[in-house]
């Protein structure tokens, strides 16, 4: 829903919603307990649009991210760490170090490294138009209708 309007840009608010409802385990998990605790959150994104003239305060609008921006993510935030500790872990089990575990220490550090490149590189790459939500024109939510038919004995 918009919340307010800029000469460049839309202030919308979100509500997070929980898919845990319609789960038949629910009350044996522990998931649904985070999402009753946590269900009903805001958050508010600016989203930049051309023209803001169509759009008033207390419009709902639908928001998409661009494809694959929720995958580069992932393997930047995951990745990378993982690739840092398991790195370092074999660099520290090839050195001749016998006081303390270097596969350790250096997995350990990888993996810090990891996080610190992620911190890095989101301060940077905070405004790139390929990890921002956009708009999706009402009726175009980007989707390919496909036709799935069983197979034929």
């Amino acid at each position: 829903m918009v919340v307010a309007v800029a000469p460049d840009a839309l202030w919308v608010e979100t509500v997070r919603a929980s898919t845990c409802g319609a789960c038949q385990a629910k009350s044996a998990c522990g998931h649904h307990l985070i999402n009753q605790q946590q269900s009903g959150q805001r958050a508010r994104l600016r989203v930049p649009v051309l023209s803001t003239s169509h759009y008033q305060v207390g419009d709902a609008v639908t928001l998409g991210l661009p494809e694959g921006a929720l995958m580069r993510g992932a393997l930047w935030v995951y990745g990378l760490p993982l690739l840092l500790l398991f790195l370092g872990a074999l660099l520290g089990t090839s050195l001749p170090v016998t006081r303390f575990d270097a596969s350790a220490v250096l997995g350990v550090s990888g993996l810090i490294l990891g996080f610190v490149i992620n911190r890095v590189l989101s301060g940077r790459n905070g405004h790139n138009q390929a990890y921002q939500p956009a708009l999706v024109p009402s009726g175009d939510d980007g989707c390919q209708v496909i036709q799935v038919q069983p197979a034929k004995k």
